[in-house]
């Protein structure tokens, strides 16, 4: 951190770390490279990474400081019970790999001997209902799309180790190298757990799997709310999918849901088949698999290293895994995240920080209610709507105003690892499971203050902004408002714009899923949105393969959005300072290239061929040189702050260029 506020303080006013710049680069011919080819330069990848920028040095330095505030636990004993014993116990747990090493596969044994004492069909509902370990679909409790202040259970697709459906059934050479050395993996797993016949076992994995993933929504159809949601009755769903006794299964689970919104009808239907019709070892093969492949980080090194070549080195290309202590501060943070987070906040967070972001908010509120109303494809009608829809946000920023209560929580030393880590599992199946047909907990938050994100939930309306974010690069206090618009600003309206992207937008103001567009106003959104994923199936993300402008549109939508409104915000914040400050020249910059160059640095990084090819499957948002080369090209002030021209092969034509929000 102090070598952090040193670099930024060498520069007080600006915000910008001309070192970050690759000066021998035009701008006008490759404004990525141009405004991190230096940062890029002098962060090169680690054997740890498949990919790491600024983004990700930010969430390094916070691991850093998180890591000191647990150590400082760990090191001593706290009374049982208190979260001070669990924080540095479950650490302790996790830095020890002696012991892990010691105890083999042994902790994992009795989930194992448990699947294999599956004797009948009948049996499975019971079992299903009963598993943390294994499963075929995913229930969570949120709240109802279409009664936003209420909880409902849903159920979501899952049951594929590999997450996305290509992985299974794409024919290309890389993808199918990927399914081969899956195989082998899947193989080497069952032999160190001493399973028989593992390459059988291994082939019955895939096969299974790939029926699951064929009947799966793809990760476009994932992004449809209205198909995605299907409320009914439990007598309902029992008739949709009548192999599962859903009265047993709820029952093991220990709820009595009223009723269930069903994500995606067509695999779990294919679930129920599967149950039904593929022989009980193949089935018992699948989740003892599923079993293991969830242990497998948190038992012995021997399994954690298999596990890593495949996940780590096949798929993302990393060449080694992560330190231990980087490790037993993730599930620290994901095992015990708001009470690490009150340490966090208490430590590094200053309340200040909050009142400066406040400001922006308010200010990127009101210059995203002026587009609105100055839209020239919108009428008043829709327009009225939206205003109340971006009127109605609630804010959240730093930490929540109601911390979680982990009393229920037992973590004991005495147990092993993976014991402790299924403990907390069933924790926080039972702490969702108590929002069950419940009101919306409206001041609940989905991040830790730790976190270095930000979010915008369409069924609360709500954006938040966590205190791990608001950092450099994306906050500095010290520098001027030409930095902190281009980088946090553009964040923030971001977040904003996601409520009035193609998902945010059939969403009205309380959440609700439903429609306040006029027909026509749709249509021509629409048309407007199709501009956008036009352009982004032309990017060549790696040669032959171009990124998905459908999958990605959200993102996309959000960051043309962040940047059209906090540049609007940033001219408003500007009008009124003399002529001779809104136009200074600092380091040779203006304050328009500033923010432009702010926001681009936000998205500077290296990534391995890999993980390029990974997440063009797997991520919603563009790579981060396409969230530069590709957004801003549709921005007109970025053009008139860097004199491009349509010499530049970065030019896209005004009539071409995405006009939305």
């Amino acid at each position: 951190m102090a070598t952090l506020l040193t670099a930024c303080h060498s520069q007080r006013g600006i915000g910008i770390k001309t070192e970050n710049l690759d000066p021998k680069t035009n701008p006008q011919q490759d404004f990525y490279q141009y405004a991190c080819g230096g940062w890029m330069q002098a962060n090169p990848l680690t054997d740890e990474y498949s990919r790491f920028g600024s983004f990700d040095q930010l969430g390094l330095n916070n691991l850093k400081q998180v890591n000191g505030l647990i150590q400082q636990l760990a090191e001593h004993s706290h009374a049982k019970g208190s979260i001070e014993q669990k924080i540095g116990d479950l650490y302790n747990l996790a830095m020890d790999t002696a012991r892990r090493n010691r105890e083999g596969d042994e902790p994992l044994r009795e989930t194992l001997s448990h699947i294999a004492s599956i004797s009948s069909r009948s049996q499975l509902s019971q079992h299903l209902g009963g598993a943390m370990e294994y499963g075929l679909w995913a229930l969570y409790v949120d709240a109802d799309a279409m009664n936003s202040s209420m909880n409902i259970l849903n159920e979501a697709q899952a049951g594929f180790a590999l997450g996305e459906k290509e992985y299974y059934l794409d024919q290309d050479d890389h993808t199918k190298m990927i399914r081969a050395e899956y195989l082998k993996h899947v193989e080497k797993m069952f032999e160190l757990f001493d399973f028989s016949a593992p390459a059988q076992r291994a082939q019955t994995v895939l096969r299974l799997e790939t029926r699951l993933a064929t009947a799966a929504f793809n990760n476009v159809e994932l992004r449809d709310p209205q198909a995605n949601y299907n409320k009914m009755s439990i007598a309902e769903l029992q008739a949709l999918v009548p192999e599962v006794d859903w009265n047993t299964y709820f029952k093991a689970l220990g709820i009595a849901p009223s009723c269930i919104s069903v994500g995606q009808i067509r695999h779990l239907q294919e679930c129920g088949k599967m149950l039904a019709d593929e022989p009980l070892e193949d089935l018992k093969t699948l989740f003892a698999w599923q079993a293991i492949d969830g242990a497998a980080g948190y038992l012995s090194d021997e399994v954690y290293m298999q596990n890593f070549h495949f996940y780590g080195e096949i798929l993302s290309g990393k060449k080694e895994p992560s330190p231990l202590w980087k490790r037993a501060v993730g599930i620290v943070n994901g095992t015990l995240g708001e009470a690490v987070g009150q340490m966090y906040v208490k430590q590094y967070f200053p309340e200040e920080n909050k009142e400066r972001m406040l400001k922006l908010v308010h200010n990127l509120q009101k210059s995203l209610g002026e587009r609105i109303k100055a839209l020239t494809w919108m009428s008043d009608e829709t327009k009225q709507k939206a205003l109340e829809k971006l009127d109605a946000f609630t804010i959240k920023i730093g930490y929540p105003d109601k911390w979680r209560d982990y009393t229920a929580l037992a973590i004991d030393p005495k147990d092993s690892y993976y014991a402790n880590l299924m403990r907390a599992a069933k924790f926080e199946q039972d702490y969702s499971m108590s929002f069950l047909d419940k009101p919306v907990d409206k001041q609940k938050w989905y991040m830790t203050p730790q976190t270095v994100n930000a979010y915008y939930n369409p069924s609360s309306n709500e954006i938040c902004f966590p205190a791990g974010i608001l950092q450099y690069p994306f906050f500095d206090m010290s520098a001027d408002d030409a930095f902190n618009y281009g980088a946090i600003g553009v964040v923030i309206g971001h977040e904003m714009t996601h409520g009035f992207d193609d998902q945010g937008c059939q969403f009205d103001k309380d959440g609700n899923m439903i429609n306040w567009w006029t027909e026509e106003d749709k249509s021509r959104f629409d048309a407007r949105t199709q501009v956008m994923v036009d352009y982004f199936n032309g990017i060549e993300v790696a040669e032959g393969v171009h990124a998905n402008g459908a999958f990605t549109l959200g993102e996309n939508i959000a960051d043309h959005g962040g940047l059209q409104i906090s540049y609007q915000a940033f001219c408003n914040n500007e009008a009124s300072k003399p002529a001779k400050e809104r136009l200074k020249t600092v380091k040779g910059f203006t304050p328009a290239q500033r923010f432009f160059l702010a926001y681009a640095n936000v998205w500077a990084g290296n990534i391995r061929p890999e993980e390029i090819l990974q997440r063009t499957k797997s991520d919603p948002h563009s790579l981060g040189r396409w969230r530069v080369n590709g957004a801003l090209p549709h921005i007109g002030a970025w053009y008139d702050a860097f004199g491009i021209t349509p010499a530049s092969p970065l030019y896209v034509a005004p009539q071409k260029r995405v006009s939305i929000w």
